[in-house]
């Protein structure tokens, strides 16, 4: 037992925090949906979980992130912080095609980056996703899926969606492809959080055991 508590100890100390994960986003008529798990591990230890794997980049935009946790949070802060910058200087809104670009930019130019993510948002040209997977490209889509329970969930996407759905048809899509991928993949898992992204404003509503919380 002692030396089992001491290799815990060591992986601890040595293991990344990854977000192997399930993510996904939607186009609805007149907004986005987008959702995620809540199970954060290092190698075989769940060491959250309730995290927030959707973070807001700007008013009605935001990503969600897989990869290394510390890599995409790195990445979200920093196009945050950019887009700060550039609404100070120029008092406009940023287009999510503007944040989807900058965040390709960073993850193509540091390789190193274990970070894949989904953006998705509403701007002046309505409702917007795009999906920048490992590696830096960008690739603009009605209905975006990424994370170790992707592959779990592509085809049954593939198989519901369809364009113009209503909101809360779209709330139900979300609901079930990530329950879908935490019953399938051993890397998702928790409860699903949501944000809802529409011209009436953003809701965040938690999904835990067939109720649904709002936030």
């Amino acid at each position: 037992m002692e030396c089992a508590g001491l290799w815990r100890e060591e992986e601890l100390k040595s293991g990344e925090v990854s977000l192997g994960t399930t993510i996904i986003a939607i186009k609805f008529s007149g907004g986005v949906v987008l959702g995620a798990d809540t199970r954060t591990s290092m190698g075989t230890y769940v060491s959250n979980r309730v995290s927030k794997k959707i973070t807001k980049l700007a008013d009605g935009i935001y990503t969600c992130r897989s990869g290394s946790a510390a890599d995409t949070q790195a990445v979200a802060d920093f196009i945050s912080e950019k887009i700060k910058e550039k609404n100070l200087c120029y008092g406009e809104r940023p287009l999510v095609s503007d944040v989807a670009t900058l965040a390709k930019k960073i993850i193509y130019n540091n390789p190193r980056l274990t970070a894949g993510l989904i953006i998705a948002g509403v701007d002046k040209y309505g409702p917007q996703v795009y999906s920048i997977p490992l590696g830096g490209s960008v690739l603009r889509q009605e209905c975006a899926v990424a994370g170790s329970g992707s592959v779990y969930i592509t085809g049954l996407c593939d198989r519901l969606y369809r364009s113009n759905m209503t909101k809360e048809e779209a709330i139900d899509f979300v609901k079930i492809a990530v329950s879908h991928a935490i019953h399938r993949d051993n890397s998702s898992g928790g409860c699903i959080r949501m944000i809802v992204i529409d011209s009436a404003g953003t809701e965040e509503e938690m999904f835990i055991k067939g109720h649904t919380v709002q936030i």
